[in-house]
C-alpha cells in the first residue's frame, strides 16, 4: 500500500481519478510517509548503511527515507515519477539547489531508474524498493519492471530490498483497504485490491534473477491524531485510486471513515497495529 503506500500507478481503466494531486502529495509527506519509518531503521541497521553506501531509492517519493540514509552518511539518489513529491523531497534533500553541502551528493531524479546513472563507475551497493507490495493486482510486476531498469545500475553483490504488506491477519489496515476494493468493484481494472500472499516477494526476486539473502518483519503501526488525517493520509497512497475513479470523493471519504471507526480511540485519534515484511536480496 509506497511507496508507497504504493506507487501511484496511472488509471488503466480509461477514468482519471479526480484529486488534488499536490494536496495528495503533501498529505503523504505530513501525515503517511512517516509510517514506514521502522521498515527503514530495521533495513538501513541491518545493511549498516553509511559513508561507503551508494543508495539508489526507487519510488523515493518525497524523501524521507534518503533523508534517513543520508543522515547516517550514505550518498543518495532518488527516483520517482511523481513531480509533486520529488518537489517536496527536494525541499527536504536539496534546501538550494546550488550548494548540496547539507546532504553531499544527494540527487533527485523525475523519470525512470535507468536516467540515474551512478557518478561512481562501480555502481549503487544498495537498491531500495521501500514501497510495499501486496494488496494491488499488478504491484509485483509494476516492480519487476523497474529492477530491470534499475539493477544494470548496481555493482556485482549489491544489496537490493523489497518490501511488501505481511500477512492480512497482522495488518488491521487490511480491513480498511477492502473499502476500496469494494467501491473499485465496477472497474475491475488492473490496480484492484488484491490479498497479500507469503511470496509475493521471493517471486519478485526470483524473476529478476537475484539471489535472496535473509528477510524480516518490522511492526509499522498506523497512527493518527484523529479520522480526517487517516483518511486524508490513507488516500494519499493512491490504494482508492480505482475506488474514487468508480464513485467520487464524498463516497469514499464517507465510507473510509465508517471503516476506521473500530480503530479511533475515546480521545479521537486512529491506531492500527500493521507488520511488513521486507527482503534483502543480491546481485548476482
Amino acid at each position: 500500500m509506497t511507496p508507497t503506500l504504493v506507487r501511484q500507478h496511472p488509471s488503466r481503466t480509461g477514468a482519471a481519478p479526480r484529486v488534488d494531486l499536490r494536496a495528495r502529495a503533501r498529505d503523504w509527506s505530513e501525515i503517511q510517509e512517516r509510517m514506514l519509518v521502522p521498515l527503514y531503521e530495521a533495513v538501513y541497521e541491518r545493511l549498516d548503511v553509511g559513508p561507503a553506501t551508494r543508495l539508489l531509492g526507487l519510488g523515493c517519493g518525497s524523501g524521507l527515507a534518503l533523508l534517513m540514509a543520508a543522515s547516517r552518511g550514505a550518498a543518495i539518489t532518488g527516483v520517482d515519477t511523481s513531480s509533486d513529491r520529488l518537489a517536496l523531497a527536494r525541499e527536504r534533500l536539496l534546501p538550494d539547489e546550488r550548494d548540496t553541502t547539507p546532504h553531499t551528493g544527494a540527487r533527485i531524479v523525475r523519470g525512470s531508474p535507468a536516467e540515474a546513472v551512478p557518478a561512481d563507475a562501480a555502481g549503487y551497493t544498495v537498491v531500495t524498493a521501500f514501497e510495499p507490495i501486496g494488496c494491488l493486482s499488478g504491484d509485483a510486476e509494476g516492480l519487476g519492471e523497474l529492477l530491470a531498469e534499475a539493477l544494470p545500475l548496481a555493482g556485482h553483490g549489491a544489496a537490493v530490498v523489497l518490501a511488501g504488506w505481511g500477512p492480512p491477519e497482522r495488518c488491521t489496515t487490511a480491513t480498511v483497504l477492502r473499502v476500496a476494493a469494494k467501491l473499485a468493484e465496477p472497474l475491475r481494472g488492473a490496480d484492484a485490491w488484491r490479498p497479500t500472499e507469503r511470496d509475493d516477494l521471493e517471486r519478485v526476486a526470483e524473476r529478476a534473477a537475484l539471489r535472496p539473502d535473509g528477510s524480516g518483519r518490522v511492526a509499522c503501526p498506523f497512527g493518527y491524531a484523529d479520522a480526517d488525517s487517516a483518511v486524508r493520509g490513507l488516500k494519499s497512497t493512491g490504494l482508492f485510486d480505482p475506488a474514487i475513479a468508480a464513485t467520487d470523493q464524498v463516497q469514499v471519504d464517507k465510507e473510509l471513515t465508517e471503516a476506521l471507526h473500530p480503530y479511533q480511540r475515546a480521545d479521537g485519534t486512529v491506531w492500527m497495529p500493521n507488520v511488513f515484511r521486507y527482503l534483502v536480496a543480491r546481485v548476482p
